[in-house]
């Protein structure tokens, strides 16, 4: 039988349809050519990757021998997954190929054997084909490769991953000129930049879109009131009834939440509501051990479970097909994610997928109506490319070096082929290859940083203590240390962060993996822990915990908001907020895109300013401390902050005397980083940011598997390192690289600049309420849970509070929504 015959029978049996985009991805790949395939979860992106070199196998078996198929994913979890899809297809159209998986979870002697005997196509991640990288005989192991896929790259660019993973894809194209590249990717706001930094700045390739629209239903779950005084989770758990009745009508949900520790509060939630769905209601988040990871994974393939409570964990492309609802529990906080995780209901070509959101405070069913504003569309959220990472880049220096060695002429070449690296100068080569060498500047008299050695112009790592130390470091995911929860006489459970089993005392009881458990002790980095019946418990807290509003659902919020303002807006949740921005116009205004608008409100504890830029949580950080200091520099007092994702308050027990002027001169972008590095910690910042860099570097060794080094004993190690960079090598360039991260990661300087440049085209409206308003409330809400002890007199306070609100609610005024906005304009 003909291939194309063959692969027409197998679509014929499995019943399912070849669609125009995968016809031009084949096409495409029998031409010999590269390039990105993009189109929605679920669509069959993968077929149309991996048909092409099947077909080319089918049909020229003599070539087939040795690894052909790279398959990158960027989680092990999609390993498992995938590794039975495609040998599935390989086995109905009888080709005798061997599929294997080869991540950090493969056995050391399957290990060995792939370097010997390699399969097929194997299925691996960044990491471990750095690793295989670092090995002598990697040039032989790759003779044979032609195809490259990268699966989810959406997930990989714009992380450290992605740059290594670029790196290692131009030494592939290195030894393998004519290889092929494939990319696989959905949800993503700059597709075309995305293809260029898989196949490089000179890279070649052609972009295949699924023409084909995908429909997506976003719905919010509505409460009976939304209240017009919104706080952080007075919904949520109130909506527990409404969720149940949501799972008793379909068969399988998958709830997502954006935190573990939210995660954590809703499966307690729904096995107290319902007891009897306890053993079909399951937990799935990073942290809890991957041997229940895979059994939650496999009970869902089979149907068996009626809801899983999951994280990010289960955003990426699973097909979990018994799932047929999706329920967001949260803002989604952007357009992207929300889509990715509808996606995992009608996971099928050209079935329709549904999410249900379940808000948290009231401002969150704006933002729901937001997103399906802004999915419907297309404005979906980009992930820029990293560029000149020299930790990652020493790093996989080494790696080579490990290997098969490089020429500097030679190897400047092949990383300056990647988007990553393409802008390097020659004085940062030159430093790099130093810092592998000598250590750099500073630790040439430490032996152990002189890794790499030149010979005859070629560079190598000699040293075996120094070669093992670094494959059990490549890879560039950094997180606080983990400890290891483990029961007392049993099996383990997952891990949390150090810092958290830090402040426990023996006997405290906390919620982990869906149970509440008494820790006992505390033993070589791991928590042993019994269950425990019931009692006062806490929930872990893991970094990263809260994710701020992506700038194209922040702009699609205040888009609809202004809309409000001339509007009777017909969406549900907008219905359902009605009262909330009555209010809201009545005391004060309804910001738009055409206004910055503040407040100015007297109080007992003093005078607050509340600013609202919609810039996202880390940008309001940013822009709040950079006022405080801006304006005391005018007149020194002390100032109070709070933030969230709409916008900060500054509280001073002093009159600060502000006008509309005064405000417009202050949020200007004029001396941004000098007036930064003046009312932040920089030093600090960076020295932590420093560890991260230094470990990936090499600088910090983290240990032995098992015995890995406290969170501590790294930050120790690394400051005592950056204090001596900083003393006497203030030019290094990973302190640079440690100030440039900061500025972006955590002051988000690039976006804190176009918030500052759009506040520059827009008016200022200074309001003077004289009490807190809808959109102030959360903000002073949050100030003084910061400022209470207990969790109890907080939530009397908040009450009180909104019960007074309540009642001077209720004086009677005309409302007239005024369309002219007026105030100061720069």
């Amino acid at each position: 039988m003909r291939t194309s015959a063959r692969i027409n029978a197998y679509f014929t049996a499995k019943g399912w349809t070849r669609f125009r985009f995968q016809r031009e991805a084949w096409r495409a790949y029998r031409e010999g050519r590269s390039g990105l395939i993009y189109s929605p979860t679920g669509s069959g992106k993968t077929l149309a990757a991996w048909l092409g070199p099947v077909r080319r196998a089918l049909e020229t078996p003599a070539e087939n021998k040795g690894l052909q198929v790279l398959w990158i994913t960027p989680l092990r979890a999609l390993a498992n997954d995938l590794v039975t899809n495609l040998r599935d297809s390989v086995e109905a159209l009888d080709l005798p190929w061997r599929v294997e998986i080869r991540t950090g979870d493969t056995g050391s002697s399957v290990r060995s054997r792939q370097r010997q005997k390699p399969p097929d196509a194997l299925i691996t991640t960044p990491e471990s084909l750095s690793l295989l990288l670092s090995y002598a005989e990697g040039e032989q192991l790759f003779s044979r490769l032609h195809t490259v896929i990268v699966d989810e790259w959406h997930e990989l660019i714009g992380t450290k991953r992605g740059v290594q993973l670029e790196l290692c894809l131009a030494r592939l194209r290195r030894w393998r000129p004519d290889l092929q590249t494939w990319g696989l990717s959905a949800t993503l706001g700059n597709v075309d930049e995305a293809m260029q930094a898989l196949l490089g700045p000179q890279g070649k390739g052609i972009l295949i879109r699924d023409s084909q629209p995908k429909t997506t239903h976003i719905e919010a779950v509505l409460p009976v009131s939304a209240g017009k005084f919104p706080w952080s989770g007075h919904l949520g758990l109130q909506l527990l009834p409404q969720v149940v009745e949501l799972l008793e009508n379909r068969k399988t949900t998958l709830l997502f939440t954006n935190t573990r520790a939210q995660a954590e509060q809703w499966a307690e939630a729904l096995v107290k509501a319902r007891p009897d769905w306890q053993p079909v209601i399951d937990l799935h988040h990073g942290s809890i051990d991957q041997s229940l990871r895979l059994r939650i994974e496999q009970n869902l393939r089979a149907g068996a479970l009626r809801c899983v409570v999951c994280t990010s964990s289960l955003d990426l492309g699973v097909d979990f097909s018994p799932v047929d609802q999706v329920i967001q529990v949260g803002s989604p906080k952007g357009v992207a994610r929300l889509l990715q995780r509808a996606g995992r209901s009608g996971h099928q070509p050209g079935a329709e997928s549904r999410v249900m959101c379940v808000p948290t405070h009231a401002f969150e069913l704006v933002e729901i109506a937001a997103a399906r504003h802004a999915a419907e569309a297309g404005l979906l959220e980009s992930r820029p490319p990293l560029r000149l990472c020299l930790d990652v880049l020493a790093q996989h220096l080494i790696t080579i070096g490990l290997g098969s060695g490089f020429e500097a002429k030679a190897m400047r070449e092949e990383i300056e082929s990647t988007m990553a690296f393409a802008g390097l100068q020659d004085a940062q080569w030159q430093w790099v290859l130093d810092f592998i060498t000598r250590g750099g500047q500073t630790l040439q008299g430490y032996p152990q940083f002189h890794k790499v050695i030149e010979r005859d112009g070629v560079y190598r790592v000699e040293d075996r203590r120094l070669a093992a130390h670094h494959r059990m470091s490549i890879g560039t995911i950094t997180s606080n240390t983990a400890m290891r929860v483990q029961w007392l006489r049993g099996g383990i459970l997952g891990h949390v962060e150090e810092d958290f089993i830090a402040k426990l005392r023996k006997h405290d009881h906390f919620l982990f993996a869906g149970r509440l458990v008494k820790l006992v002790m505390v033993q070589d980095m791991t928590a042993y822990v019994q269950q425990a019946k019931n009692g006062a418990r806490t929930v872990p807290r893991w970094q990263g915990g809260r994710m701020p509003l992506s700038s194209e659902l922040a702009d699609s919020v205040l888009a609809l908001l202004g809309r409000s303002r001339s509007e009777d807006v017909p969406d549900p949740e907008m219905q359902a907020v009605r009262d909330l921005l009555t209010l809201q116009h009545r005391w004060s205004r309804i910001p738009d895109p055409s206004i910055l608008l503040c407040e100015m409100v007297r109080g007992r504890e003093g005078v607050s300013l509340f600013c609202y830029p919609f810039g996202g949580r880390l940008v309001h950080e940013g822009l709040a401390t950079l006022l405080a200091y801006r304006l005391t520099r005018l007149r020194p007092m002390t100032f109070k902050l709070s933030v969230n994702d709409y916008g900060f308050e500054l509280l001073s027990k002093e009159d600060p005397d502000l006008d509309e002027p005064l405000l417009s001169n202050m949020m200007t972008t004029q001396n941004l980083l000098e007036d930064l590095h003046g009312c932040v910690n920089t030093t600090e910042l960076a020295r932590r940011q420093f560890r991260d860099i230094a470990r990936i570097a090499g600088l910090v060794f983290q240990g032995f598997p098992g015995k890995n080094k406290t969170t501590k004993q790294i930050q120790a190690s690394s400051s005592l390192i950056y204090d001596v960079f900083t003393a006497y090598d203030p030019h290094n360039l990973l302190l640079d690289q440690a100030w440039r991260e900061v500025l972006e990661n955590q002051l988000q300087s690039t976006r804190l600049t176009t918030i500052l440049t759009r506040i520059g085209t827009q008016t200022l409206v200074l309001t003077h309420p004289k009490r807190l308003t809808p959109l102030a409330f959360p903000l002073w809400a949050e100030r003084i849970q910061s400022q209470t002890i207990s969790s109890e007199t907080w939530r009397e306070r908040v009450l009180n509070m909104i019960a007074t609100l309540e009642k001077e609610s209720h004086e009677r005024r005309s409302v007239r929504m005024p369309r002219v906005p007026t105030g100061h304009r720069r």
